[in-house]
């Protein structure tokens, strides 16, 4: 386990970390026990009825226990934020604070599991065995490329829905972001070239969504390069992703990728050069997602673009998975859904685009604040679900 060095001494009186202290989540009962009446229908004697149906029909759990509105945040600390590899223990407050935004914004009741890293299949097993437990999965902040495959092989393996935010949720907003900025720029979205910067987790999902909704043209680029029909040392997910995207089969580097596109979205970190952005064509886009640092500056890039956004609250146009993520696993557990298809995917996108009546160069995504987005999030994955879709 790899862990970040101290850059100033611990303050227990910061309000940070006074705002930690003790964790941010605790257990609460919901039924009360207030007498011998209470203990004998909670616990022993009554209990045991419930757990003969259950065990007689395994879908009774879902009604009679905490199963029914429980995600487990599942994460092994090897990409964390902009942190990196810290471990599980350091992972523990961020995945608290995920739990947090799961309750405040959709009700749903979620349990941090922090793991001690391991192979792809030491993960999957673990998860696989603790997943009775639970209504869902919300993979988090696990490094690429295992992300890919440990995602892949628990939505084999398992009934419930299996999601890996860092992915998909940064997707969906990024979509819904993009169909409003398209009516800004007054662009098609079957027009557009946009160049994704990063092929990690972040990347392959948001490029792979992008195909799917009807994006034009789509192009990848990682620290070598686009990736073109000249690379021949991809591993399998850069592989496959470059079959997806790329249309025009360019080659070269991030310069050459924005020559003439319409749409910079950055999920790789680092800095564009201004003479790259110069290459873009005219009412130009760019979402700079990095945080805390945006691979470019809204102040530089509006030299450029007629539409900014980033990962960041202080700024207009706040890309925040938060908008996804509680309505998703929202509408999947109310639906009883068995795993979140790229039909549900693309359906939240598009209710959250739905919910800025009128999007202009600084407001192409509601607020996260803004208290129908989960709600309506939910409705379009439920209606989904119930259609088999």
């Amino acid at each position: 386990m790899s862990a970040l060095p101290v850059s100033q001494p611990f303050d227990a009186n910061d309000p940070v970390f006074r705002a930690h202290e003790g964790g941010k989540l605790g257990v609460h009962a919901t039924s009360p026990l207030r007498n011998a009446a209470d203990l004998s229908l909670l616990y022993t004697p009554g209990v045991a009825e419930v757990s003969r149906a259950i065990a007689a029909d395994p879908a009774l759990a879902t009604r009679y226990t905490t199963r029914r509105n429980t995600v487990a945040v599942v994460s092994d600390g090897t990409a964390v934020l902009g942190l990196g590899d810290i471990g599980p223990l350091a992972a523990m407050p961020v995945m608290e604070g995920k739990a947090v935004l799961f309750k405040h914004f959709a009700d749903v009741d979620a349990v941090p599991v922090c793991l001690e890293t391991g192979t792809v299949e030491e993960i999957v097993e673990a998860v696989a065995r603790f997943a009775p437990t639970y209504g869902g999965i919300n993979l988090e902040d696990i490094s690429a490329p295992r992300c890919f495959e440990i995602e892949r092989r628990l939505k084999e393996r398992l009934d419930i829905p299996v999601f890996h935010d860092d992915q998909h949720g940064t997707a969906i907003v990024a979509l819904a972001a993009l169909l409003n900025a398209a009516q800004v720029v007054e662009k098609r979205l079957g027009d557009l070239t946009v160049v994704v910067s990063g092929a990690g987790a972040a990347g392959v999902a948001v490029s792979s969504i992008l195909v799917s909704a009807g994006v034009g043209d789509v192009i990848v680029t990682d620290s070598r390069g686009i990736l073109g029909p000249d690379r021949t040392d991809l591993p399998e997910h850069k592989d496959s992703l470059r079959a997806l995207t790329n249309l025009t089969g360019r080659v070269g580097d991030l310069g050459d990728a924005l020559e003439g596109s319409d749409v910079y979205i950055g999920v790789s970190g680092g800095t564009v050069p201004e003479r790259d952005l110069m290459r873009m064509a005219p009412r130009a886009i760019i979402f700079a997602l990095a945080n805390p640092d945006p691979e470019v500056h809204p102040r530089v890039a509006h030299k450029f673009a007629e539409v900014v956004a980033t990962g960041r609250s202080d700024f207009p146009n706040q890309i925040n998975n938060v908008l996804a993520f509680p309505g998703i696993f929202r509408g999947a557990l109310d639906s009883g859904a068995r795993a979140i298809t790229e039909e549900m995917k693309l359906a939240a996108a598009r209710a959250i685009a739905d919910l800025v009546d009128e999007p202009s160069a600084d407001h192409i995504v509601p607020s996260v604040f803004d208290e129908r987005v989960a709600s309506r999030v939910a409705d379009a994955v439920s209606l989904l679900a119930r259609r088999g879709g």
